[in-house]
C-alpha cells in the first residue's frame, strides 16, 4: 500500500525548536508513524507536553532543554539519539527565526546572529548526525526555511537573509551527503504558531494577511509537518537539493511591517 511510505516504525528523528508550533507538530507526525524522537528547545516544560504526545503515539521521546543556539549544545543531541536510542535517521531542523529590523538597525553583529541561529546551528547538528545515518540505512535531514528567503520585504534583510542561505545549504549538503542522506527544505508561509500569535490575535492585521495570501489563510503547523513527514520517510525517497513551498500560494509578504522611506 502506498501508505506503507510514510511508515517511519522503529526510525529515530532529532527535531529542534520541538516545544510548541512547527517543531512540536513535526515531533508528533513523526512519532504517530512510528518514530522514536529527540525533542530539543530550551523550556523543559514544552517539550515534556510534547514528549506526552509522543509516548501517547506508543513511541519514546529524549527531553533535551538547551539553549540551541550553543553549537556544541545543538551538535550534542545526534550523541543523545545514539545513547538513548543506538541510531539516528531523520533531523528536523527547526530552531531558528529572527525579528524583523528596519535596515539602518540591522547592525553587523544582528545578521550574523541571523545566520548562527538559522544557518550555522542546521549544519552542526546535520554534520553531527551524519555519521550515524551512515552507519544504518542512510538517512533525511529536513530543514525548516521560510518564503522570506525567496520574497522581498522591508524589515525582513536579516531574517530573509539567513533563510535564503538555509534553503541554498540544503541544496548544497544534498549534494554532498548523495546518495545515502537526503537533505531537503520546507520554506513556511506564515503558519498560526505562538510566535506569530501577537500578529494574527489582531483581527484587522489577520485579515488583512489573509488577503493577501492566495489560499486566503493561515496555515497550521500540522500542514508543515505533514510535509516533514514526507521528505522523511520513503515516500520522499525520490526528493532531495529541494525547496518544498508550504506557504499558501505568497509571492510577496503578506506581513507589511509600514517601514517608511528612508
Amino acid at each position: 500500500m502506498i501508505l506503507d511510505r510514510f511508515d517511519m516504525t522503529d526510525r529515530v528523528a532529532i527535531v529542534t525548536g520541538a516545544g510548541r508550533g512547527i517543531g512540536a507538530a513535526c515531533a508528533v507526525a513523526l512519532a504517530e508513524c512510528g518514530a522514536d524522537v529527540v525533542v530539543s528547545s530550551r523550556t523543559e516544560s514544552q517539550l515534556r507536553e510534547v514528549a506526552a504526545r509522543v509516548e501517547a503515539a506508543g513511541r519514546r521521546a529524549a527531553v533535551v532543554a538547551a539553549d540551541l543556539s550553543d553549537l556544541e549544545a545543538v551538535a550534542g543531541l545526534a550523541g543523545v539519539a545514539s545513547k538513548e536510542f543506538g541510531r539516528c535517521d531523520v533531523v528536523v531542523n527547526n530552531v531558528g527565526g529572527t525579528i524583523p529590523n528596519a535596515f539602518m538597525d540591522t547592525t553587523d553583529d544582528y545578521l550574523e546572529e541571523a545566520f548562527h541561529f538559522n544557518v550555522s546551528t542546521a549544519h552542526a547538528l546535520t554534520r553531527a548526525a551524519a555519521p550515524l545515518m551512515l552507519k544504518g540505512r542512510g538517512g533525511s535531514v529536513v530543514n525548516i526555511s521560510s518564503v522570506l528567503g525567496r520574497v522581498s520585504g522591508r524589515g525582513y534583510l536579516a531574517y530573509g537573509t539567513a533563510k535564503a542561505a538555509l534553503a541554498h545549504y540544503s541544496r548544497l549538503a544534498a549534494r554532498d551527503l548523495a546518495p545515502r542522506i537526503r537533505v531537503n527544505a520546507i520554506a513556511c508561509g506564515s503558519v498560526a504558531t505562538s510566535a506569530l500569535e501577537f500578529v494574527i490575535s489582531d483581527e484587522g492585521t489577520r485579515n488583512q494577511m489573509e488577503e493577501v495570501t492566495p489560499l486566503e489563510r493561515i496555515g497550521d503547523p500540522d500542514e508543515v509537518a505533514a510535509t516533514c513527514l514526507y521528505l522523511a520517510s520513503d515516500a520522499g525517497g525520490y526528493v532531495t537539493g529541494k525547496v518544498i513551498e508550504v506557504d499558501g500560494g505568497l509571492d510577496t509578504p503578506n506581513l507589511d511591517l509600514g517601514l517608511p522611506d528612508l
